[in-house]
């Protein structure tokens, strides 16, 4: 049996009948299908821990990836060292990349989990352009509109490729926000 969703699959069928979630001969009847009549012996001979360890893997590298997220999140607003929040400041832009990325490729497999990851990397891209606004740029309201203007714009585009209506929808109601905002102050 080479195929290693056939093994997920047989295993996932092992763990149900050593727990009895499926009658035994159901159970036997999945097997025999699957393996195709082939290597039921060595699937008897493994254990349950097999069909769930990738989950628990991935649980605990999502754990510290929060963790060192949170650690990172803490010194960044602790420290405002300049050397130091250059550092940090890129260590924020590349988590919230990633978180991103992760992000996309999650929303195809974990309906629950992706949203999640969606906003906390918008909260994070949104909290590095206002850091580097307050840092670099304190005072002139044409790069506050410009930054506020680009994550919203960030937010539009993900909402329309990614098919994400909380994302469309916060892009678009921002950007009229800002406009009617300049217009009102300004015009």
């Amino acid at each position: 049996m080479t195929n290693p969703r056939k093994k997920i699959i047989l295993n996932e069928i092992l763990f149900w009948k050593q727990n009895k979630l499926l009658p035994e001969h159901y159970c036997d009847f999945l097997a025999t299908l699957y393996a195709e009549g082939n290597d039921i012996e060595e699937l008897e001979s493994a254990t349950h821990k097999q069909a769930v360890l990738p989950l628990e893997k991935r649980k605990m590298m999502l754990f510290l990836l929060g963790l060192c997220l949170g650690i990172m999140v803490l010194l960044y607003f602790y420290f405002t060292v300049t050397t130091l929040l250059l550092f940090l400041t890129g260590i924020v832009a590349i988590t919230a990349i990633i978180l991103f990325i992760m992000a996309f490729r999650v929303a195809n497999k974990n309906n629950l989990l992706a949203p999640i990851l969606h906003i906390i990397a918008a909260i994070l891209l949104f909290s590095l352009s206002i850091r580097m606004y307050t840092t670099y740029f304190n005072g002139n309201n044409m790069a506050l509109f410009a930054f506020i203007a680009a994550n919203c714009c960030v937010w539009l585009i993900s909402g329309i490729k990614m098919k994400l209506l909380y994302f469309t929808i916060s892009g678009v109601l921002g950007l009229l926000a800002l406009i009617s905002y300049y217009l009102y102050n300004f015009m």
